[in-house]
């Protein structure tokens, strides 16, 4: 009987120390229990992914691989640092292979990739990975900051808007930073791109409109808020009523409210670092993982999922017009 008693508060305590850890147990919601296949526009989200095939990395992209065969995801929007730790140095890279190709292989993810870069893929060749697009079927990275539409159904539209945050932030100028990123980010013209970037608001008609830059603008991350963000991006999130900001940079998965903007953290592809909250955080978890969406004309749903497969959190945003 002691012994039976002894087995049964070890098992308790296992289960209770996995909850803690975020791990999956019987009764824990799976993604694949919830995700779909719903009706509208149907993409996942990720970022801070590339390292060469390691457990995490195929972890998440296995568990993204099923929740793209539920859901029909149309694409892939990959939020930066795409290759650790110093990007790519030419399309025929080996990484393209070891951390690309061989780990993202499922049928269900051979949609199209739509990539920015982050400031690891600032060390190397960034056009590398934009003249990749010219040889890779689903690589899609036509110039540095670029948009692409999407129709979600006959009468409803969306802009996704891409950015590349990179060259914004003045520490990677500074003398004292690393000299890879700092000769890439000089040759680059932020007032050009920022001019771009509030003409091509300016012009959407789209009934959503979704912002995607490798840097948080907000975040109880690591890396935290991003100043240069909060002052050249965020009023015109405002202005132009942006429903939504997706960002990595921060190896999590996080949930921020700036206003009427919702800025989603899916940093966490194949590696997982210290987070906490906010006064505007609604949710923040420290584990490996992605984000599914769906997009209805009168919502949006934003889906967090860990590499275990597990539900973590669920965000229905209604459209404000």
């Amino acid at each position: 009987m002691k012994q039976s008693r002894r087995k049964f508060v070890r098992t308790l305590f296992v289960a209770t120390q996995a909850a803690l850890a975020g791990r999956f147990l019987p009764g824990a919601v799976r993604a694949a229990d919830t995700l779909g296949p719903p009706e509208g526009l149907n993409f996942i989200v990720f970022g801070d992914w590339g390292r060469n095939g390691e457990p995490d990395q195929m972890a998440v992209a296995g568990q993204m691989a099923k929740a793209a065969e539920t859901i029909g995801a149309k694409f892939v929007i990959s939020v930066g640092d795409n290759f650790y730790e110093d990007g790519v140095v030419s399309v025929n890279d080996k990484q393209w292979q070891s951390s690309f190709e061989k780990v993202y292989s499922a049928p269900s993810l051979q949609v199209p990739w739509r990539v920015i870069l982050g400031n690891h893929d600032y060390h190397a060749n960034c056009d590398a990975q934009i003249a990749y697009s010219k040889i890779s079927p689903r690589w899609k990275m036509p110039a540095r900051y670029h948009i692409q539409s999407e129709r979600i159904d006959p009468e409803t539209t969306v802009d996704f808007i891409y950015i590349d945050t990179t060259p914004m932030v003045k520490k990677y100028y500074a003398t004292d930073n690393s000299e890879k990123t700092r000769d890439q980010v000089i040759t680059q013209d932020v007032p050009k791109q920022l001019a771009w970037f509030k003409a091509a608001l300016a012009v959407s008609t789209a009934q959503w409109k979704i912002v995607v830059g490798h840097h948080p603008i907000y975040s109880g991350g690591e890396h935290g808020d991003t100043p240069e963000l909060i002052a050249a991006i965020l009023p015109l999130l405002h202005e132009h009523k942006v429903q939504a900001y997706f960002n990595g940079h921060d190896h999590d998965l996080q949930h921020l409210q700036a206003g009427a903007v919702n800025l989603f953290d899916s940093g966490a592809g194949s590696q997982f670092r210290g987070t906490s909250t906010t006064p505007r955080t609604k949710f923040a978890k420290a584990c490996s993982g992605f984000t599914t969406v769906n997009l209805q004309a009168g919502q949006m749903t934003v889906r967090m999922i860990d590499d275990k497969g597990t539900l973590l959190y669920t965000a229905t945003i209604p459209r404000v017009s």
